[in-house]
């Protein structure tokens, strides 16, 4: 995970986000996702396994509306940075993620077990905010 803390005028500082970022114009969502993770921590993915996705609608700055896939890392080679200019990467137990023992976005909380589930499911969800908060939740498990 990444601790962000390395800006204060991020929309996540303080909190611990999972890696990732946007898409450039020529990839592909895989091809995105092993590209930040190698930018951002340093190690190239092996396997990635497609957990599910989330529209946040009005999560970004002045209410843009966000769409996300959601990994699982399985395999990886190198050596991960310690820090980037978003913040300190660290490693977290899952089970103090799950149980709210670090600092994360609240919402986070509802999708999460989803991710790390012993036998996961692909799910797409649905969380609209308002004002820095989400309003609801919904999801389908394929």
């Amino acid at each position: 995970m990444i601790h962000r803390n390395a800006r204060p005028d991020d929309v996540h500082f303080g909190y611990h986000n999972g890696l990732g970022g946007k898409l450039e114009p020529d990839e592909d969502v895989a091809a995105g996702m092993r590209r930040e993770i190698r930018e951002e921590a340093g190690i190239e993915c092996g396997a990635l396994d497609l957990a599910g996705t989330v529209s946040w609608p009005g999560f970004g700055r002045d209410g843009t509306h966000w769409f996300g896939f959601l990994f699982r890392v399985p395999e990886w080679t190198g050596e991960p940075y310690e820090r980037n200019h978003e913040g300190t990467l660290v490693w977290r137990d899952v089970a103090d993620v799950l149980a709210g023992r670090v600092p994360m976005w609240e919402s986070d909380r509802h999708f999460l077990p989803l991710v790390f589930a012993d036998r996961p499911r692909p799910f797409h969800g649905v969380m609209p905010f308002a004002n820095g908060r989400a309003t609801s939740w919904s999801y389908t498990e394929l």
